[in-house]
């Protein structure tokens, strides 16, 4: 191979090798994670102002489940219904279709407020965007003037 091809060949290597390494590092993007606290006043607080007494007394007096599961709605009453006190009020006359209510409201009520949870932050991030855009506009030169959309030669204030 003559000298020529060497050269040839190093300055393509170097080339390629130039073009296909990263410049930019690029950040890993961070998850904001949620501390145990702040779940705690994330998660709807059970606010039973239907007690689980007067469920069993309703129950017992042979009220309908349906217009059980009503007085609930209509009481506006929530439950942290766990699986023992399920039992506990399964074994006392509460009907499993209310039980199945209790549970299902509760579980709404959570996905709904992780769901604004979740809502409340991209909408801080998306007004966070746009307030760095909005700088960005805010700039007294939108382009940089040494690499700007112009060639140097071209700019309005240089002439030749």
């Amino acid at each position: 191979m003559s000298r020529f091809g060497r050269w040839a060949v190093l300055l393509a290597g170097i080339l390629v090798a130039g073009c296909a390494t990263n410049q930019e590092k690029t950040a890993t993007p961070q998850i904001q994670r949620i501390s145990a606290e702040a779940l705690e006043q994330l998660l709807p607080k059970p606010d039973p102002n239907l007690t689980y007494d007067e469920l069993v007394r309703l129950s017992r007096e042979g009220v309908s489940p349906d217009s059980i599961i009503e007085k609930i709605k209509q009481s506006n009453s929530s439950y942290a219904l766990t699986p023992s006190k399920a039992l506990e009020l399964g074994k006392q006359g509460v009907d499993a279709k209310v039980l199945d209510y209790m549970h299902a409201a509760r579980e709404q009520a959570l996905r709904d407020g992780f769901a604004d949870e979740l809502d409340k932050r991209d909408r801080e991030h998306r007004d966070e965007i746009g307030a760095l855009q909005r700088q960005l506009l805010m700039r007294p030169y939108p382009y940089d003037p040494f690499c700007g959309p112009y060639p140097y030669w071209r700019y309005p204030y240089y002439r030749r």
